[in-house]
């Protein structure tokens, strides 16, 4: 059997693995010990293995995911995405869909200081639903509107994806984080203009709440924002002026939540001791899937699989942007069953080569597509972990009611992504023109 078979074979194993649900990491690193003993020698992989497994787990880069994710669990205990939806539903609420509306600004806001769709739609989701229901908007709406925002939490920075996409991949994790802002802020209007569209077909959908006065607005500002606008300041802000490096950037981000929201009394010691639990389990679940995935890439490279793909997608006469585009519908389909994570982790080594040296697209911008592409299978079934996360927090609404609502939702999350496709400026203009 050729080495170019192996790999093939390896894969097919992995996703074999993954569908009898043997957790990722450790499928990962199986096949990727199995692989490289067949290529090479069963001591030469564990070699390997052991070696990888250290420098994961003592990379100083990979630090900075610990830092961000705590960051995230902080601004989640302490009441903050609380007050970022209150400031949202007191400026748009009382607009036809406002709540829905409102949803999307908060979930974009909560998601520049903690970069996890799940925890972002966990958090909104807690607060919005109970006021939507209040208000008499549909479930389906208000359910699907919030499981679709979740995924603003991966592209506005800072974002766990991206920063294991920069490491990965050899990227500047600081163009990768200022290439996701206005991608994100596109998003979240496109998002906003299908709740518009849809309340404006079936008022019913979305009634208007009762409007607040300036003087509201401008206490919910002070509640809630100030915590974001200051974190996002010294941290990115910091990282833009070169005054930190992205690993800097995030215990300096950790820090100043941690000490903003102790000054202003809003992190109780219950919530302190939640947060450390919490980024602590989530830390390690990434950290042994970063480490999984460098064992597989090494098999993955010694079988030669990314060369003999390269040669295939050279041989098919086809533009570039068709190679693109089937690559990114193999992205789109194993979102459906791959962990958003996971999936961007697992084929890097394999499409990642393709797409910059052989297609000769931008390593930061092929990064930020690939990014949306599979943050559709976090609200497609049959994973669609959002929509498991807001099924858990409205049990009482069934799960077909929510993943029928998400439809027009992927429709405006697919034409986003073809609006960056036909400019990829809009993901370059930032990163280029700051960094």
């Amino acid at each position: 059997m050729s080495v170019e078979l192996i790999g093939l074979a390896g894969v097919v194993l992995l996703l074999l693995l993954i569908a009898l649900r043997v957790p990722i990491s450790f499928a990962m690193m199986l096949v990727g010990i199995i692989g490289f003993s067949m290529i090479r020698t069963p001591s030469a992989a564990l070699s390997m293995a052991s070696s990888e497994l250290f420098s994961t787990f003592s990379s100083y880069s990979l630090s900075v995911i610990p830092m961000f994710i705590w960051m995230g669990y902080i601004a989640y205990y302490s009441g903050v995405g609380t007050s970022l939806y209150q400031f949202a539903y007191k400026m748009v609420g009382h607009k036809r869909g406002g709540l829905a509306i409102a949803t999307q600004a908060a979930c974009a806001l909560f998601g520049a200081i903690c970069g996890s769709n799940t925890a972002t739609a966990a958090t909104i989701g807690a607060i919005a639903l109970p006021e939507m229901r209040k208000y008499g908007y549909n479930d389906s709406l208000s359910t699907a509107s919030v499981a679709a925002g979740g995924a603003l939490g991966v592209l506005i920075p800072p974002s766990v994806i991206f920063i294991v996409y920069g490491i990965a991949t050899e990227q500047s994790v600081g163009k990768l984080f200022f290439s996701g802002i206005i991608p994100g802020i596109l998003l979240m209007l496109f998002y906003m203009l299908t709740i518009y569209i849809i309340v404006r077909r079936n008022p019913e959908f979305g009634p208007a709440g009762a409007k607040s006065g300036w003087k509201e607005r401008i206490d919910a500002l002070r509640g809630g924002l100030l915590e974001v606008i200051l974190t996002f300041c010294i941290s990115l802000g910091g990282l833009f002026a070169g005054w930190f490096t992205p690993t800097e950037a995030g215990a300096v981000g950790a820090v100043s939540i941690f000490v903003i929201t102790l000054i202003r009394r809003r992190l109780s010691w219950e919530g302190f001791k939640k947060s450390l639990m919490e980024t602590t389990r989530t830390t390690a679940m990434i950290m042994l899937m970063v480490a999984g995935a460098m064992i597989f890439g090494r098999f993955i490279a010694v079988s030669r699989l990314p060369a003999a793909m390269a040669t295939w997608a050279s041989g098919l006469n086809l533009p570039p942007v068709m190679v693109l585009m089937i690559i990114l519908m193999i992205y789109a389909l194993l979102g459906c069953i791959i962990d958003a994570l996971a999936l961007i982790l697992l084929t890097i080594p394999i499409f990642y080569p393709v797409a910059v040296n052989v297609l000769g697209y931008n390593p930061i911008w092929f990064g930020v597509v690939i990014v949306l592409v599979v943050a559709l299978g976090v609200i497609t079934p049959p994973v669609g972990m959002n929509v498991f996360v807001i099924k858990g927090v409205v049990p009482d609404v069934p799960l077909e009611k929510i993943f029928k609502g998400v439809w027009p939702f992927v429709a405006a999350l697919i034409a986003c992504i073809i609006v960056l496709i036909l400019f990829p400026q809009l993901v370059l203009f930032l990163p280029d023109l700051l960094m």
